[in-house]
């Protein structure tokens, strides 16, 4: 599996050409969206807000959503995944969030998916790079991961994973 680095923001997420779907966690008490999330929403003009407020999505664990990018985005399809509470984010619920997400991927056949590893304000960043490493990264079945991340976060991962 080759794993690629991109910044977080409109740049990176249009550097995305080479993946074929793009993964959001989203917290159920998350509102205003942040980060990679608050960026898509902006470029799907408030879809997802909208989703949300209606109801439709909730970010709830166990909660997941399919959207069209509509050319919005360079990836075609943007999956959301709740995270439950992001108050309560701790290593294990983490964990468990990614675990579900390779799942969910897995499931719609993703073979590419671009994602920003959630739970910066609450999970240390070696605990979120292990996340990653031992919950999500052997589950998803797909062949590239580009991963939404400063470089501090990224040297934390192994270098055979990177490129």
């Amino acid at each position: 599996m080759s794993l690629t680095a991109h910044d977080i923001g409109l740049d990176g997420l249009d550097s995305l050409g080479s993946v074929d779907a793009l993964l959001l966690f989203v917290g159920e008490d998350e509102r205003p969206l942040q980060g990679s999330a608050g960026y898509v929403d902006w470029r799907l003009c408030g879809q997802l807000s909208r989703l949300l407020e209606a109801g439709f999505f909730t970010g709830a664990a166990g909660d997941s959503l399919l959207l069209p990018s509509d050319g919005r985005l360079p990836p075609a399809r943007i999956f959301a995944v709740g995270l439950g509470r992001r108050a309560a984010l701790d290593a294990a619920s983490l964990g468990a969030a990614l675990r579900e997400a390779a799942r969910v991927l897995a499931k719609a056949g993703a073979q590419s998916v671009a994602l920003e590893v959630p739970g910066a304000e609450r999970v240390d960043d070696a605990a979120r790079a292990a996340a990653l490493q031992q919950a999500f990264l052997p589950a998803f079945a797909g062949k590239r991961v580009a991963l939404l991340a400063d470089k501090a976060f990224v040297r934390l991962l192994p270098a055979d994973t990177r490129s």
